[in-house]
């Protein structure tokens, strides 16, 4: 307030000429100055923030999130710039306002250490981008596409179109499997067959059904070993290469043909079965009559 009272408009002025003609005068040029600067300046930070934003859109290149983050981050700048203008308008002194202002920041800041901690870990994802809008990821337990990267928390909708809201903080400071990293997938599958089933035949039915698929890559070279054998089955491990658009459905298609093919060929699959083994079979037969 002292800063207030000793800027031009009221050094000399007494308090009976407050009301003059010419201190009105004055002051209504400085607040229809102030007013102008204010639209000037909003007016500029919405068409810089506009500006920064389109460029992610026009180039799909770009990542949206890191251009929105920056974008955001001009507003914000502009807009200070414009307060401070503002008040000098008024000739206040900005100096002391921005050492207020600091102060005021300080005591927010410790208030607010884990929301910051949060801001921190979203400046570290937009500019790193670990992951990015639109790729399909697991996150602290969360599995689902990515749809919004703020600088408080990241947005995730799972397989049934839920949303997830996970602070970034816990998406920055934990594993994160990004399946839309690469442009290929390498797909698995666990194939049993029977004891008694013909172990190269059922081999080449099961590469030959998925390798006649137009989703299965031919480099790198599939992969097919028996790595198993369980109680009633012997398990076949196969690993394919495919775009990565494709992993999902290429999956969950070829789990069926391979079993259909299979039959097809007279390849056994197994189910679990038990022998029971009786010492005393007639006791059995009376118990039973």
């Amino acid at each position: 307030m002292q800063d207030l009272l000793n800027t031009d408009i009221w050094n000399g002025t007494t308090l009976g000429d407050v009301l003059t003609l010419e201190f009105l005068v004055a002051l209504l040029g400085n607040a229809v100055a102030a007013v102008l600067i204010l639209l000037v300046g909003l007016t500029l930070a919405r068409w810089v923030r506009r500006r920064i934003k389109g460029i992610a859109v026009r180039r799909a290149s770009l990542d949206p999130a890191l251009f929105g983050f920056l974008g955001d981050l001009a507003w914000y700048a502009i807009i200070a710039f414009t307060v401070l203008f503002v008040l000098n308008t008024f000739g206040v002194r900005t100096t002391s306002v921005v050492a207020l202002i600091g102060a005021a920041g300080l005591a927010i800041g410790l208030a607010l250490q884990g929301t910051l901690s949060n801001v921190a870990a979203g400046v570290m994802l937009i500019f790193f981008r670990p992951i990015k809008i639109g790729d399909f990821v697991v996150v602290n337990g969360v599995m689902g596409s990515v749809k919004d990267i703020s600088l408080n928390y990241t947005e995730i909708a799972d397989l049934q179109n839920v949303q997830y809201i996970v602070p970034n903080s816990e998406v920055w400071g934990n594993t994160i499997q990004n399946y839309s990293a690469y442009q290929q997938r390498r797909v698995q599958w666990t194939f049993g067959v029977g004891y008694g089933a013909n172990l190269a035949k059922a081999e080449r039915v099961i590469l030959d059904t998925i390798m006649a698929d137009p989703r299965a890559l031919k480099e790198p070279e599939p992969f097919i070993q028996v790595t198993t054998l369980n109680d009633s089955s012997v398990d076949f491990t196969v690993r394919v290469w495919c775009a990565n658009d494709d992993a999902w459905g290429f999956q969950t298609d070829m789990t069926r043909r391979v079993k259909e093919a299979l039959d097809g060929a007279g390849v056994p699959i197994p189910f679990p079965t038990r022998t029971l083994v009786v010492d005393n079979p007639e006791e059995l037969r009376a118990a039973a009559e």
